[in-house]
Formats: C-alpha cells, sequence, structure tokens
C-alpha cells in the first residue's frame, strides 16, 4: 500500500492551499515582484507543507522531465556505498539515463536541501537511501510524480518502492551466531544511533536476540564520524580496558571491526578464543587482513541494480506503476574472529 500522489504538484495547488492567486505564488517561488511579508511567509510555508518544488524546466521540455536519476546517498566517504552506486550505474550505463549524486552526511536537514534541488531539475526517478525523512522531504518524495525508491532498509514503510535488507533481521541473526559458539559477555561499538537509522535496528535486532538466551549488551561506546580504522583501535582499547572481562565485540561496521582486530593482534590477545569480533557490511577491501573478519554482506551491489532496474522499467510507456518492496537476505561470513568449534 502506498498513498504516495500520482501526479506532481503544480502552482494551482500551492494557490488552492493558501488562498492567493497563482501569479503570487508564482512571483514568492521564483523571488520576484513585490509581495508582502505576510503573504510571502504563507506560501512558502503552504508550499513546503505540500512538498511543492519549482519547475526549473517548464516550458522548456514536453515531457516535463530530463533522463536524469538523482541518488541522494548519506556519504562517500563510508566504503559502503560506492559499490551501491556501481550497481546503479551498471544497470543505467547503456540507458538514455544519466544517474546524479547528492550526499547528505547523515542530516534530514541536508537531505531535505538535496532532495528539493534535484527534484527541482525534474528528474525521471529517485533513489534515496533509508526510510526515515523530515517531513518535508516526505511531502516532496510524494508528491513528485515520478518513481522513487527507498534502497538499504526494509524495515517500515516505504513512499512508493523499496530496495534492501532486514537490519533487525541481520542483528538478530548475528546474536544467535554469537550465542551458538558460546559467548555471553558482550561489547557493542557503533556510529551515533540517532543519526544512523540501520545501524540503529541492527543494535536492536542484537539485544532482541541475546535478550532472548538472557543475555545482556554489557558495554556500549557510540562515535560521531567517518568508519576509520583508527576510531576503531582507539575505541576498542578504551572498552576492554573498562570492561577487561568481554569476550565478544560486535561492531556496527567492518573499518572500526578492522581496528579492533588489528589493535588486538597487536596486543598479543587470542583471536577468537579469548575474545570474538564480527562486523558489519562485507567490505572487500578488508579481505587483506592477517585474519579474516567475521561480518554480514549487506547485498550492496545487488541493491543498487534493483533499485535502478525498478526505475527503469518503470520508465518504460506500458509499465506496471506498481510499488515494488524488494528484500534481500544478508548471510554471515564467519571468517576468522568467531569460534568454530560448536558451529554445525
Amino acid at each position: 500500500m502506498t498513498d504516495r500522489a500520482q501526479r506532481p504538484l503544480t502552482l494551482r495547488d500551492v494557490s488552492a492551499a493558501c488562498g492567493v492567486s497563482e501569479m503570487t505564488v508564482s512571483r514568492v517561488l521564483r523571488n520576484r515582484g513585490d509581495v508582502s511579508a505576510a503573504t510571502r511567509k504563507k506560501v512558502l510555508a503552504a508550499a513546503k507543507t505540500l512538498g511543492y518544488v519549482p519547475n526549473q524546466i517548464a516550458g522548456s521540455l514536453a515531457s516535463q522531465h530530463v533522463n536524469l536519476i538523482a541518488v541522494i546517498i548519506p556519504s562517500l566517504s563510508n566504503m559502503v556505498f560506492p559499490e551501491v552506486l556501481t550497481g546503479i550505474n551498471q544497470v543505467l550505463e547503456d540507458t538514455p539515463f544519466q544517474p546524479v549524486f547528492g550526499v547528505t552526511d547523515y542530516m534530514r536537514d541536508k537531505e531535505e536541501r538535496v532532495l528539493y534541488e534535484m527534484l527541482s531539475w525534474r528528474p525521471s526517478g529517485v533513489i534515496i537511501a533509508g526510510l526515515e525523512h523530515s517531513d518535508a522531504a516526505e511531502a516532496m518524495l510524494r508528491h513528485a510524480g515520478i518513481p522513487v525508491v527507498e534502497i538499504m532498509d526494509t524495515d517500515g514503510r516505504a513512499i512508493d518502492s523499496m530496495v534492501g535488507i532486514s537490519h533487525r533481521k541481520a542483528g538478530l541473526d548475528m546474536a544467535q551466531a554469537i550465542l551458538k559458539q558460546g559467548y555471553s559477555r558482550i561489547g557493542f561499538m557503533g556510529t551515533s544511533m540517532p543519526r544512523d537509522h540501520r545501524a540503529r535496528k541492527r543494535f536492536e535486532g542484537l539485544t532482541e536476540g541475546l535478550a532472548k538466551a538472557g543475555v545482556e549488551i554489557e558495554a556500549r561506546d557510540f562515535y560521531s564520524g567517518g568508519s576509520a580504522l583508527a576510531k576503531g583501535r582507539e575505541m576498542t582499547a578504551t572498552m576492554l580496558k573498562e570492561n577487561p572481562d568481554l569476550d565478544f565485540l560486535y561492531y556496527s561496521n567492518d573499518m572500526i571491526g578492522a581496528g579492533g582486530l588489528l589493535y588486538l593482534l597487536d596486543e598479543g590477545v587470542d583471536v577468537p578464543g579469548q575474545i570474538g569480533l564480527s562486523g558489519f557490511n562485507g567490505v572487500e577491501l578488508l579481505q587483506g587482513l592477517p585474519r579474516q573478519l567475521t561480518t554480514t554482506d549487506a547485498c550492496r551491489l545487488e541493491i543498487g541494480r534493483a533499485a535502478a532496474q525498478i526505475i527503469l522499467d518503470r520508465s518504460k510507456p506500458d509499465a506496471d506503476p506498481a510499488p515494488q518492496n524488494i528484500t534481500l537476505s544478508p548471510k554471515i561470513s564467519y571468517g576468522d574472529t568467531l569460534k568454530r568449534n560448536l558451529r554445525t
């Protein structure tokens, strides 16, 4: 089910919502002409509530759309998203469509600004990371009148289509793997939860899975910033100094997990005998580590390809406009940092 509008909003919709003429609305949105402050405020408030985005190419193209696909992601420094972009580009490469990218830095207000600017050029589709957006961003996406695909996550309701994995299930699956190998004193390290919703959902799945066996997270640490090896080393050293009895560390991503692994190897700690480790994402760059980090493949390439294919299919004249919800199944790669002796 979806309540996404089937046509883009017009000046007439804004005019009707705020009770002023279309010409006045146009003047306000183009910042032209003499309009009172009160009227300007009323028009801008109505446009934001509706999710109206001015059309910067109005009148220039009969279709009112260009062959651009807006792709909005939280980060380019995070090694997760380049592979998603690769999947998108692979599908669109031999088509008339060209992806254009915007970065939000995990900030809702920035996502709102990026989305506003991209939609003003009337792209043929939007691919956007995550299911959590500001009210204004949701309104813009719902009234864009083009295919919208939210990616990376399927734990929630989509505005239109969505492609991703269940991060709660990924956390739950890892909890079961950890418990199966006999670990019981667990520490967690990850990104700032209010901003990284997918990491938060993995943490919720992890804690739920552990709780079913009567096990609680004994230590946790969160940070804001890039997924850095140095940060993983620093956080691991601090956590183990304060909690020396921990026997497993779960990291919200592979990069800080790799930093933790390198720190423990430098300290001569038996991994996974004395302490086990796991990350998340399945970053191929880390395959050159002295030991292979246990991790979960987040299906990044597949997500990018599936999202682009939805946009491509919906662009056809006889296309079925029905939303698609695609949940992929990530798999745990056990590597060398989780005990093997109890696994069947």
